[in-house]
């Protein structure tokens, strides 16, 4: 008789045991309300066999790894499949480069300023070429004036008197 109902209360421990784990529709919403109190955005979870898989877009990798890491807390999800994906960098800013006519421009603009004349300026590519002639003490002034026109190089051909 002891047997029996030891017997007995092993089974029904046995099946209030099995009966007593959260199935896949509460692991799902306990690990969606974990990434809502993580406040994690963008972010989906569906979950079976215990197994919660991640999808969406994120803004970076701490993002994911928070959200796998909070969906991993939750008590009865057995592993994470993480496919969540993280958003494309925005491109590199495009550096503004002025066109040649602007270059020209300005610094013969520059060179006028310091009352000289006589100075050719031609421009191909951001790359600056002087020829013409310039007094020997005005040659820095003119060099300088180059220069502040935001160029890739300037080539001194002029002839120093």
């Amino acid at each position: 008789m002891k047997v029996k109902i030891f017997t007995i209360l092993a089974f029904a421990a046995l099946l209030l045991s099995a009966c007593g784990g959260k199935s896949d529709t509460d692991l799902q919403k306990a690990a969606s309300e974990k990434l809502s109190a993580e406040k994690v955005a963008g972010v989906n979870v569906a979950v079976k066999d215990g197994v919660a898989t991640l999808t969406g877009e994120v803004a970076d990798i701490t993002v994911k790894n928070k959200a796998a890491s909070a969906v991993k807390g939750v008590e009865g999800i057995k592993s994470v499949d993480d496919k969540t994906t993280t958003k494309p960098l925005p491109p590199p800013p495009v550096e503004k480069v002025q066109s040649d006519p602007m270059i020209k421009g300005t610094i013969e603009e520059g060179i006028k300023k310091l009352g000289l004349s006589g100075i050719n300026v031609a421009v191909a590519d951001g790359e600056v070429t002087l020829t013409g002639t310039v007094p020997k003490d005005r040659l820095a002034e003119v060099m300088k004036a180059a220069m502040e026109a935001d160029i890739k190089h300037v080539n001194n051909k002029l002839t120093v008197k």
